[in-house]
């Protein structure tokens, strides 16, 4: 498995100051990616037992609200286990502070039996959308995408849209 990259202090992806890894590998090629050089399954860097433990180390510091986790595509088949060891560990070590991860699958139809999802707060879903483009969205790049509370959903047995 791989990686593209890690922002120590990333504030756009999620709610305050965050620690961010964005996953090799895309099969999705949306039209407009903001990210396409993450869609190669080769490239980018070798994600070793060694690199989690300083993603799960820098989450450490007080002023990091939580862990953010992109691509590329965290739940493609071939980065879903690299998704969930990133996730327990960092649920285990940080139980107060919140997992954010954006997928192009669709939590409903795709993802909603997935052991990961237990240590998921948030989930950003759905392809991006050129066409449904919008810049004045928060958190999400095209108006077909949803903010799902992964937890409120899971226990309801429905979509859940998180809410600040």
């Amino acid at each position: 498995m791989r990686y593209a990259k890690i922002r120590k202090m990333d504030i756009a992806n999620g709610p305050g100051v965050r620690v961010s890894i964005f996953l090799q590998g895309c099969a999705f090629h949306c039209k407009g990616c903001f990210n396409p050089e993450t869609w190669d399954f080769d490239g980018g860097l070798e994600l070793t037992d060694d690199v989690i433990s300083e993603v799960i180390e820098l989450c450490s510091l007080d002023h990091i609200t939580g862990l953010s986790i992109l691509g590329g595509e965290p739940m493609h088949p071939k980065n879903r286990e690299a998704t969930l060891e990133i996730a327990k560990r960092f649920k285990e070590k940080y139980p107060k502070k919140n997992i954010w991860c954006w997928s192009g699958f669709l939590f409903d139809r795709d993802l909603k039996d997935l052991e990961v999802l237990k240590y998921i707060d948030v989930l950003v879903d759905g392809q991006f959308v050129e066409e449904k483009r919008n810049p004045k969205l928060k958190w999400r790049g095209s108006s077909n995408q949803r903010v799902i509370d992964v937890k409120k959903s899971l226990k309801k047995g429905e979509i859940v849209l998180f809410c600040e």
